[in-house]
């Protein structure tokens, strides 16, 4: 989701019924393109972010602190100079623009009142923070952009300031609809794609959010609206849908939503996604919605990247023992002809007697089939010493069936139980996550541990939901955890669920001595299905039963467990509306 010129907007209101008035009591910069300013108000002290990261730009308001250097650089230091117990007066966006501006007035050294404003601009790899004069001359910002990096609008001290227009696009607060038929008709594409193109601060996720309100495919062409029949009554009402949400900005009237996709985070706005309306869940306020939604994102990635190593060694044992797996099936195969060798030897002890000397091959009944059949032969042999060579192959052929009986039935469990460790690092989120992942790869002897060193302390703990009857809902993160839940943990009654016949974790049920509501087990149903391989998929089987039913067999892999006694049902991986408990 982008930060668009919505998304500002209803920063702005926020910021402004929350800070104007509030005088500026600290100023940090704990990152080279980051502010926090901490702001003294009538309601209590409070922070706001303001990052002109490259990656990822952003404004809130937050709780949250972070540690700053011990010698503040030149820019913090110059803003203390001139803003420290500066009062801000206003917060305003130009247009639909993604800029803040922070007004701000303070006293000079003299003594004379003075007003300033801190611009923070919000556009991807060119956000800045720009601090400006009351004559918007430039006096310093956070990012120096020269004329050598930038032929549009060099950001240096003593510059003037300007909004960049590098870009055709309107104000979409002030148009008016023989405007918005003029630009939305003037080139044919694809009508979601003719909003945000044309219009200051929409983005396309907003842009097909408007098509969807206006009943109108947002892919489909804006030749539409010339040449079809009807084209104009569309685009009467796309425009009735987009100076509704227009007229929504001007009166700050903002609701803020997550979009989530299984369960986890995929698009935000300041506006409920009516496209997503059975997967949203409403934020108190835009700083939160964007605290939270990043922390979200940035948990997954940065889990990510700290687990390429295991998930390396993971794969490769995997793709080894498919490789290893494949190849025994193919043997197996092979020795499926054992049978018919042992019939061909029988056969010859009982008929060899009929069989002419020197001959090549013989027919004979098949006394198990009822079938006559012809036996090829060694001319060379009596028909006994033909009996005993078949006899002789069918040995062979079994003892090599009966050793890899067993061997692909070790491969197989070794395949399923990297297959449950994939699982496990897939659902994992914090770093002692993948610390107890790395154990069970190093006792399962995928990786050596270093000499010396010894078994590490395990602090990770498993998830815990509350159904919405109030029943605690226990997920195992990884095959220990799940043998814990299963075998230590859950006592006889308590419900045991798992995602039928692929790698996924162990949920446990606790019925609290009372009779469980069917939500319980739906929901309880879909935890299994979204911590599970099947997560992505629409609908999950999930088996289930009562604990007491499952058993863990002698000498298996962590996680295995068997179970001939259960109930089943299809169900969908989405637990947008259960509440996680932090322990």
């Amino acid at each position: 989701m982008a930060f668009d010129g919505i998304t500002i907007a209803a920063l702005a209101k926020e910021l402004r019924d929350n800070l104007t008035g509030g005088r500026i009591y600290k100023i940090a910069q704990p990152e080279g393109d980051e502010l926090i300013l901490t702001i003294k108000t009538q309601e209590g002290q409070k922070r706001l972010l303001i990052s002109a990261g490259a990656s990822l730009p952003l404004i809130y308001l937050t709780e949250g602190n972070k540690p700053s250097p011990m010698t503040a650089p030149g820019f913090c230091m110059l803003l203390r100079k001139h803003l420290q117990n500066g009062r801000i007066t206003d917060i305003t966006q130009p247009g639909l623009e993604r800029i803040l501006h922070i007004h701000i007035e303070h006293l000079n050294e003299m003594g004379d009142l003075c007003h300033k404003r801190l611009i923070v601009e919000i556009m991807g790899k060119h956000s800045n923070i720009i601090f400006v004069n009351d004559g918007d001359m430039i006096i310093d910002s956070i990012k120096h952009i020269s004329g050598m990096i930038s032929s549009v609008r060099e950001v240096l001290p003593g510059r003037d300031y300007f909004i960049p227009m590098t870009q055709d696009k309107q104000n979409p607060l002030a148009v008016d609809f023989p405007a918005f038929q003029k630009v939305i008709t003037a080139k044919n594409m694809p009508v979601y794609k003719a909003l945000y193109s044309h219009f200051t601060g929409i983005s396309p996720l907003i842009s097909q959010e408007i098509c969807y309100r206006a009943g109108i495919d947002g892919d489909s062409s804006t030749a539409y609206f010339t040449e079809a029949k009807d084209g104009s009554d569309g685009l009467e009402k796309l425009f009735e849908v987009f100076s509704g949400m227009m007229n929504q900005i001007k009166e700050g009237d903002f609701r803020p939503v997550i979009a989530y996709d299984k369960g986890a985070p995929t698009e935000y706005a300041a506006f409920p996604l009516t496209m997503y309306s059975q997967n949203l869940r409403e934020i108190d306020s835009i700083s939160h919605l964007l605290e939270q939604y990043y922390a979200e994102k940035s948990v997954v990635t940065r889990i990510r990247q700290k687990s390429v190593d295991l998930r390396k060694i993971v794969q490769t044992a995997l793709e080894r023992n498919v490789k290893k797996y494949d190849l025994q099936i193919r043997q197996m195969q092979d020795t499926e002809k054992k049978d018919k060798y042992r019939i061909y030897g029988e056969l010859l002890n009982t008929y060899g007697y009929e069989v002419s000397p020197g001959a090549k091959s013989m027919e004979a009944l098949n006394y198990y089939t009822g079938e006559m059949i012809t036996i090829p032969l060694d001319p060379l042999l009596s028909p006994s010493e033909n009996a005993k060579k078949y006899f002789d192959k069918y040995g062979k052929l079994k003892r090599t069936y009966e050793a890899l009986s067993t061997l692909t039935a070790q491969v197989k469990e070794e395949i399923d139980h990297l297959e449950s460790v994939q699982t496990a690092l897939d659902i994992a989120l914090l770093e002692e996550d993948l610390v107890q992942i790395k154990e069970e790869l190093i006792e399962s002897g995928y990786i050596r541990r270093k000499g010396g060193a010894k078994k590490v302390k395990i602090t990770s703990r498993p998830f815990h939901y509350l159904s919405s009857d109030g029943f605690h809902i226990y997920i195992g993160k990884n095959n220990y955890q799940n043998d814990d839940l299963t075998f230590k943990f859950a006592i006889g009654n308590d419900w045991w669920f798992h995602a039928k016949g692929i790698p996924g974790s162990h949920v446990v049920l606790k019925t609290q001595g009372k009779t469980l509501p069917d939500s319980a087990f739906e929901e309880a149903a879909r935890l299994a299905a979204y911590y599970s391989k099947g997560r992505e998929q629409d609908k999950v089987e999930i088996d289930y039963t009562e604990k007491k039913n499952v058993k863990k067999p002698n000498g298996s892999k962590p996680g295995f467990v068997v179970y001939y006694t259960n109930y089943s049902m299809m169900i969908d991986p989405d637990i947008s509306s259960l509440t996680q408990l932090d322990s």
